[in-house]
């Protein structure tokens, strides 16, 4: 390790300098630094290399723990702390988590839907149980808000809406794309928080049409919708708090971006496995045809 720093520092002190404060000899530095790398060193800096691209890919997002299944996926044998040592090395880390704001306005005098989920946030196959939530996103122009609603088997995002308002029609037109996209069949759940967009009478209608039942968690409990508090505060911290948006168009290009092409097809999902939500949904129906054939 003093070798390493001697070498490092010896464009800005001389070698003898640096030997005598660090109180090594001068043979055993030059003799360390005329020796070939080892096997070892090889073999990290050639895994470096992946970890940059990686990382590089992943929109600089990824830590060490979607890294090193990223790599195991690519055949690399390695081990997550070693990863993380390699990243710290390299001064690679992914983004940190912020505070996160809430956008949640209960209506008065209107009675909720139960909650059906009670914090069971797993589902036997797609479609059968979505989460919908809301958030902002800060721009010059003024604040964009974004409603999504997210398939709890996949976590993949299925329907999403942009608007500058809060209005009901901002979570009916994030729900009416999802339905469009993947045509549920009756009793779908449709699980959210007690905005009073969602506990309006025109969702609530909107709802009923689509034979879809509502649920909703209790008041001011983000853990009663976590999933889809999860999803807004992976969207906050992987790209709204490393831009400034100059314009809500701006914005809705880059969130759209994030959403369709790195989301749900490209980032890895530690709670399915790794895998993307396309990879997951694809392996998933893959596996259904086989057991249908067997």
């Amino acid at each position: 390790m003093m070798f390493r720093f001697l070498s490092a520092e010896k464009a800005n002190h001389a070698v003898a300098v640096l030997c005598r404060i660090l109180g090594v000899s001068r043979s055993g530095y030059y003799a360390w630094a005329a020796r070939p790398p080892s096997q070892r060193s090889i073999d990290d800096a050639s895994l470096t290399q992946e970890i940059v691209s990686i990382h590089e890919a992943s929109r600089t997002t990824y830590g060490a723990p979607r890294i090193h299944a990223a790599l195991r996926y690519e055949g690399h044998r390695c081990s997550k702390k070693r990863v993380a040592r390699l990243m710290r090395t390299a001064c690679i880390q992914g983004v940190p988590t912020r505070r996160r704001y809430r956008t949640t306005r209960r209506a008065k005098g209107v009675a909720p839907a139960p909650d059906l989920l009670q914090r069971a946030f797993t589902a036997p196959a797609p479609d059968r149980v979505w989460v919908a939530d809301i958030t902002y996103i800060e721009t010059r122009q003024g604040f964009l808000h974004l409603a999504a609603v997210e398939d709890l088997f996949s976590r993949k995002v299925v329907g999403w809406s942009m608007a500058p308002h809060l209005r009901t029609e901002l979570v009916a037109d994030a729900l009416g794309m999802a339905t469009r996209r993947r045509r549920p069949g009756k009793g779908l759940i449709h699980h959210s928080d007690q905005g009073c967009q969602y506990t309006s009478l025109e969702f609530g209608r909107t709802l009923k049409a689509s034979g879809i039942l509502p649920s909703m968690g209790s008041v001011g409990d983000a853990y009663d919708n976590a999933v889809a508090e999860s999803f807004f505060s992976t969207l906050k911290r992987e790209l709204v708090h490393r831009h400034r948006f100059p314009t809500r168009a701006a914005a809705r290009t880059a969130i759209f971006d994030y959403i369709e092409v790195f989301y749900n097809r490209q980032r890895l999902h530690s709670s399915i496995g790794m895998r993307s939500p396309e990879q997951f949904e694809t392996g998933s129906r893959e596996d259904a045809q086989e057991a249908i054939v067997a």
